[in-house]
């Protein structure tokens, strides 16, 4: 995985997408920055936060990728595998479904995917720092690089999804004190039943993590 670091940007996302246009893609490749003005949150939200904060997108083909993912739950699997990084640190970080990242019950970041072509691309937002009382902010001191580099070896490594979803649903237990948006309303989970392919089935309808 090639990284590149800014210092600032208004989006890591619409940089990579636009860098990929101009270039070509040749292999994986990350952008990322401690301060990003203009970043793409799911449902055409936005996701910043105060300078010193972690942002990044990367793009990957999708035969990179593990053999039994399901299209529709990259956006779990990604977020799950820096879950993981983050935990092995000693942070208390959880997932939310399908794609928040938790300190107890503050969203602390979250991930957003989409399929352009054969490409994958994914955008995290992570508080290293306090934004404002609504949000939290991670619980440990990370060196930026070290953890990249740690997450995308885990990346690389193509552990399968059957594994990571073994993992995902007994975590999502903890999901089911919130509340997550279904056609643009909050609904909660406390009743949803979670799928083998990352979905979930609530108020009668199938949802998928693919944002």
């Amino acid at each position: 995985m090639e990284i590149i670091y800014l210092e600032s940007i208004d989006s890591t996302h619409t940089y990579l997408k636009n860098y990929i246009i101009d270039n070509g893609y040749k292999k994986p490749i990350c952008v990322y920055t401690n301060l990003q003005t203009n970043g793409i949150g799911s449902r055409g939200n936005s996701w910043q936060g105060v300078e010193g904060n972690l942002f990044f997108s990367f793009a990957i083909h999708k035969n990179d990728l593990p053999k039994d993912l399901p299209m529709q739950s990259t956006s779990i699997y990604f977020s799950y595998l820096l879950k993981k990084v983050l935990k092995d640190l000693g942070s208390q970080v959880w997932l939310k479904w399908p794609n928040d990242f938790y300190i107890e019950d503050k969203k602390i970041g979250g991930t957003i995917t989409s399929l352009s072509g054969e490409l994958f691309y994914c955008g995290v937002g992570l508080n290293l720092l306090k934004v404002e009382d609504e949000f939290g902010f991670l619980d440990i001191d990370i060196d930026c690089q070290k953890v990249l580099v740690e997450y995308f070896n885990l990346v690389n490594s193509t552990t399968s999804w059957k594994y990571i979803f073994s993992e995902f649903k007994i975590e999502f237990e903890k999901s089911r004190q919130f509340k997550a948006t279904v056609n643009n309303e909050k609904v909660s989970l406390e009743k949803a039943l979670l799928n083998e392919d990352g979905s979930i089935e609530i108020a009668n309808t199938k949802v998928y993590s693919l944002r």
